[in-house]
């Protein structure tokens, strides 16, 4: 039985016209790439991604910038896609490979060679998936741009760098893009992490998030998991781009390059914000 979309109707439009016009503004957005990329098939240099999984019309535009990098660069058929396990529901490091997920779009196949491929990093487990909406929300984009693909979906509840290591490097082996879905920095009132007393919260998080993204680009997984936790910063998906970074690095990228970034302060001023960042490994 597939999976049905639980983020449709609020994280993204449930029409699939609608839908499509919500990615192309995304695109087009003053805060996106400028316009909707010419998609190039075949495998390129990009070697994984980072976006981030809000609202579309909070985040939807710097998500598009990495989508459109990857489609300059060569849209692949397969993608491994990363997130952080928001619900608390299932295992620590959970898979599905078999059946579909349906969205708006149609339905995504799952990749059970994929996922035969983990079967000793990750486990078979359908309860992680059902209500979370980190994972799902990539994949209106990734349809949008390429209409045959499979991709194998990880939930991670666990994100320390033992766990990120091993994931990484099993994922490094698969012929696959590996994305890694995260928020960066919950600050403000709503999310209890205040910022300094003369400080507007968009520009605390946003100081918080370079802390984060510089360490991402000096491509040291073990480096960056001390600085998220040592700065306290509330990035939740750290785990999924540490175990990214490690494979980007195993497939051979050196650098990680910051195609964009921003918060939900811009679209909606408010007590509290999130930050969003798109990159690419090469």
């Amino acid at each position: 039985m597939n999976r049905k979309p639980s983020a449709a109707g609020r994280f993204y439009e449930s029409d699939a016209e609608r839908l499509h016009e919500q990615i192309a503004t995304c695109f087009t957005d003053e805060r996106g790439p400028g316009g909707i990329p010419d998609v190039q098939h075949g495998r390129g240099d990009i070697k994984g991604i980072v976006v981030p999984h809000a609202g579309y019309p909070f985040s939807g535009p710097i998500a598009a910038h990495a989508y459109a990098a990857l489609a300059r660069d060569g849209m692949p058929d397969r993608y491994v896609i990363l997130g952080p396990n928001h619900t608390g529901y299932g295992a620590p490091v959970a898979m599905m490979s078999q059946g579909a997920w349906d969205t708006p779009l149609g339905a995504v196949p799952l990749d059970r060679a994929m996922g035969e491929a983990l079967a000793d990093v990750a486990d078979e487990d359908r309860v992680a998936h059902m209500h979370e909406h980190s994972i799902e929300v990539q994949l209106p984009f990734l349809q949008y741009l390429h209409d045959d693909i499979t991709f194998l979906p990880v939930c991670l509840a666990r994100q320390d760098h033992a766990t990120a290591e091993t994931l990484g490097m099993a994922i490094a082996g698969l012929d696959a893009v590996p994305v890694a879905s995260t928020d960066f920095s919950h600050a403000g009132m709503g999310y209890g992490q205040h910022p300094p007393r003369d400080m507007e919260v968009q520009e605390w998080a946003r100081q918080q998030d370079m802390k984060a993204i510089e360490a991402i680009q000096a491509l040291k997984p073990p480096s960056f998991i001390d600085t998220v936790k040592h700065e306290k910063i509330s990035m939740c998906g750290y785990g999924a781009v540490a175990a990214v970074m490690h494979a980007a690095r195993e497939k051979g990228a050196s650098t990680a390059e910051l195609l964009a970034y921003g918060t939900s302060y811009e679209v909606h001023p408010a007590s509290s914000c999130v930050g969003y960042a798109a990159m690419v490994f090469r």
